[in-house]
């Protein structure tokens, strides 16, 4: 079997290479059918048949031209009206597998919230008074105990401490006048075992000299004998030196000298100055 002849397709513009391209196909796939069902029942009718079917072809290929111009034409037209959604629809979409989804379990209801307690205002409560706390009861201590000790060590007594000096009293001052005369020679006495007090010399002293301690009488008879009294107590120089105590000066103008000795021969002659009222 002849097929028809198909103009050349690189002398045509884009559009009709489209078309002629499409009529082509659409030729061979009719001829092929055709073919097969003259070959089913003669060999001999399709063989004599091929002029006629060539030029059936020829005409078909040309209405089939016209209307691929036509077509393209009216394509861009329609391609710019034509919305992607279209062209999504046109296309067959892949089935989803159903899924259940899986119910949410119902949230647990949340438990009650307690009640805020109310605030209870404090009571002013006077502060009780501490009781006093109760004195310690002194405890006794409680005596060492000592264990005893297989071997006895013997210490050595320490030396007994020398024994320390008395203390020196402080010598006492005596005032440079009458009064401080007497006391230091009380004082001399009392140390010697004179007896006599404060005014019994106070006395004697203002009577015999009235306190001058260099008084002297050249009158009376012991002057004319050239022994005169001297002195606070006048005393003349045998009594003196017989009764002179020690531990005092040699002068017998010396008011202290000159009482303790006068005082000293009158403890001997009438058992005190105490006793002396008159010249002695």
């Amino acid at each position: 079997m002849q097929l028809p002849t198909i103009p050349k397709i690189g002398s045509l513009s884009k559009k009709k290479k489209i078309t002629v391209a499409g009529a082509g196909a659409a030729t061979a796939v009719v001829l092929a059918v055709t073919g097969f069902q003259a070959t089913g029942g003669s060999t001999t009718a399709a063989s004599a048949q091929p002029a006629a079917t060539s030029a059936s072809a020829a005409q078909h290929a040309k209405t089939s031209d016209a209307k691929a111009d036509t077509a393209a034409e009216k394509a861009p037209a329609k391609a710019r009206t034509a919305t992607p959604h279209a062209a999504e629809k046109a296309a067959p979409k892949p089935a989803a597998p159903k899924t259940t989804p899986a119910r949410p379990a119902p949230p647990k209801p949340a438990p009650p919230k307690p009640a805020a307690p109310k605030p209870v205002a404090p009571k002013h409560v006077a502060p009780k008074p501490a009781a006093p706390k109760p004195a310690p009861k002194p405890v006794a201590p409680r005596a060492a105990v000592t264990q005893p000790t297989h071997r006895v060590v013997l210490k050595a007594k320490a030396p007994a401490p020398a024994p320390r000096p008395a203390p020196v009293a402080a010598k006492p001052v005596y005032a440079n006048n009458l009064d401080g005369w007497i006391r230091q020679s009380l004082d001399i006495m009392h140390q010697k075992g004179i007896p006599g007090s404060y005014n019994g010399i106070y006395r004697n002293i203002i009577r015999e000299s009235s306190g001058n301690p260099n008084a002297i009488n050249l009158w009376d008879i012991n002057a004319q004998n050239g022994i005169p009294s001297k002195g606070l107590l006048q005393v003349i120089p045998p009594t003196f030196a017989t009764y002179h105590v020690s531990g005092t000066s040699w002068n017998i103008y010396d008011p202290v000298a000159n009482i303790t000795a006068a005082c000293n021969y009158a403890a001997d002659r009438y058992g005190s100055m105490d006793n002396v009222y008159s010249a002695y």
